[in-house]
């Protein structure tokens, strides 16, 4: 499954996925723990960034892996980690909650990701 994905910065500097179909509450799709700044690095200066991800190879894909399924009394999703970002080692670790079961209708052991224009 692949999906594309806005993401943008509030006046606060909190990052939120825009995620049109969900509708549950909006705290849910903020990315914390790590997501936030993964997607710093991403945007740089910009408050927005657009990203094609997946659950299958990509050609030139930045490569999450699942490191650890989190219980829903710890905010359910799972534990990645990126080693390398742009070519450049990283070992960054973050959690991306249950949206993103929501999103690819279950957890992938390994999400694909790689930004397109806005």
């Amino acid at each position: 499954m692949e999906r594309t994905i806005r993401f943008y910065k509030n006046a606060k500097g909190e990052w939120y996925a825009d995620i049109p179909e969900w509708s549950g509450d909006i705290a849910d799709l903020q990315m914390v723990e790590g997501a936030d700044e993964l997607l710093e690095w991403i945007a740089a200066s910009a408050s927005e960034c657009k990203l094609i991800m997946a659950d299958g190879p990509m050609e030139d894909a930045e490569i999450l892996n699942l490191i650890y399924i989190r219980e829903a009394n710890l905010g359910g999703g799972g534990d990645y980690i990126l080693e390398r970002f742009k070519g450049e080692w990283k070992n960054h670790k973050l959690w991306l909650c249950e949206v993103t079961e929501f999103v690819f209708k279950q957890l992938p052991q390994t999400i694909y990701f790689k930004e397109v224009a806005l």
